[in-house]
């Protein structure tokens, strides 16, 4: 027989305990709040490697782009302060390397790459970048062969900035000490990878900045070098913190980076570009042994010299001695020629003294004589005096005459000039009086006629009681 009974108890049991364990409904806040922990908790730093497009720069300074590949597309943003600081340009079809962070939007449900910083990302990024910032130096004038210092013939000092270790060091220490011996001062930097740049710039800047004369000499060439590589590898030596610090340095800098074929953008500031690190020792020292050849080769042709021109003296004092005659005919000559001037000069003072007794003898004669012109002459200027007195101012008056000047002392000649004039100064032999004809006198055309005829018989009774008072009439 089957048992059909049932336990309703264990059945009830069962029904609560399966409930108990149906999952419980989330809100979407609460489910995109657990998404964005869990992605930025897991994708907290990335690289991603891809082509930039639709990239837009917002009025904010905010970039918001897109990084794609054959496959796929990712959002991404750059806010405004990395932008500033970032390596490369951003622009549509770069390829890049790009360093961040991603992070979930959840308003739209999405997710995008917070960029953090920007490298390049394959030889012909970089070649394009390259030639981006060799134009731009350009344009500022850091290439300018005007910049260009001389590299000192015989330094006593020089400065190297690369790495400690490695090969390029030691050739560099090799190649001085077989040509010319040198104080060496390394200044030991990483010269690839991060950070590099800034530390061969700090390295360049702080050779300048060593004092002159100081504990630790300053040097009077510096080389920048390292070895051989990809454009990747070599890639410090065109970044401008570098250039820059080479442009700035005062001490003339030789670059030898990377291979004869590897062209950076310090090889066009430096003052010097040598194709190795090997070539740039040769370029600072010169060969002390050819030194010391050449020294002699000079010493010898300048002692031939010499002796040559000592020969050539030589024989030209000989020359003239030949024609130089005896000491004592030149005397004798002299001799002669003294007492030749000798008699001239006392028939000379002979001459001389029988002119002045002439002379003196004529000024016994001379004193009846002057009185005679004296007497002559003081006739004359008697009457050239009479004749000046007969024509002088005060012999004119006397006669009769008057001189007229104007208000400023000149003198007038006519009627119109003297009815111009404001004031009047008529002299006499015995005085001088004033006259004021622009105040006084009267036109016909302005006066009535009785006025006139009044004026009239006034002029005609004052000329006959007294013609010679006044030249005018009133």
């Amino acid at each position: 027989m089957m048992d059909l009974s049932f336990d309703f108890d264990a059945e009830e049991k069962t029904t609560v305990q399966s409930k108990a364990q149906e999952p419980q409904a989330k809100t979407v806040t609460e489910l995109s709040n657990e998404i964005k922990r869990y992605v930025e908790g897991t994708f907290n730093h990335v690289l991603v490697r891809g082509e930039i497009f639709g990239a837009k720069r917002a009025d904010s300074g905010h970039w918001y782009l897109s990084l794609k590949d054959d496959g796929a597309v990712l959002s991404a943003v750059c806010w405004r302060g990395v932008a500033s600081s970032l390596k490369v340009k951003i622009e549509d079809g770069l390829e890049v390397i790009a360093t961040g962070k991603i992070t979930t939007f959840s308003g739209k449900s999405s997710y995008q790459l917070v960029i953090e910083s920007l490298e390049p990302a394959g030889q012909g990024a970089l070649l394009k970048l390259l030639e981006e910032r060799k134009q731009q130096f350009i344009k500022e004038g850091l290439f300018d062969a005007s910049h260009k210092k001389a590299i000192p013939f015989l330094p006593e000092t020089i400065g190297v900035v690369s790495s400690a270790s490695g090969a390029v060091i030691r050739d560099i220490i090799h190649r001085i000490r077989d040509r010319f011996p040198s104080y060496i001062l390394l200044w030991p930097t990483p010269v690839q990878g991060e950070g590099a740049a800034e530390r061969v710039a700090a390295a360049i800047k702080g050779f300048n900045a060593l004092p002159k004369g100081g504990n630790i000499r300053r040097p009077d060439v510096i080389i920048v070098a390292r070895g051989g590589g990809s454009l990747e590898d070599l890639w410090p030596f065109n970044e401008e913190i570098v250039i820059r610090a080479v442009y700035d340095s005062e001490i003339p800098i030789i670059s030898a980076v990377g291979h004869e074929t590897d062209t950076m953008l310090i090889d066009y500031v430096s003052d010097k570009r040598a194709p190795t690190p090997t070539g740039a020792a040769e370029f600072a020292v010169p060969v002390k042994s050819e030194l010391v050849v050449s020294m002699n080769i000079l010493e010898n042709r300048m002692r031939n010299a010499m002796r040559r021109s000592l020969e050539e003296y030589k024989n030209k004092i000989e020359g003239l001695s030949r024609g130089i005659p005896n000491l004592q005919q030149i005397l004798n000559e002299s001799a002669q020629k003294l007492d030749y001037r000798w008699e001239r000069l006392v028939i000379a003072v002979k001459n001389v003294l029988t002119q002045k007794k002439n002379a003196l003898a004529l000024t016994e004669i001379k004193p009846v004589y002057i009185k005679t012109m004296v007497e002559k002459y003081s006739e004359r200027l008697e009457g050239l005096g009479h004749r000046l007195e007969g024509v002088s101012v005060e012999s004119v008056l006397r006669r009769g005459f008057a001189w007229i000047k104007g208000a400023e002392g000149q003198t007038i000649y006519g009627k119109t000039t003297a009815e111009q004039e404001k004031e009047l100064t008529i002299r006499f032999a015995d005085g001088e009086i004033k006259s004021y004809p622009q105040t006084t006198l009267l036109t016909e055309k302005e006066t009535p006629n009785n006025v006139v005829k009044s004026i009239k018989k006034k002029k005609q009774s004052t000329k006959e009681d007294n013609k010679q008072e006044t030249l005018f009439d009133f």
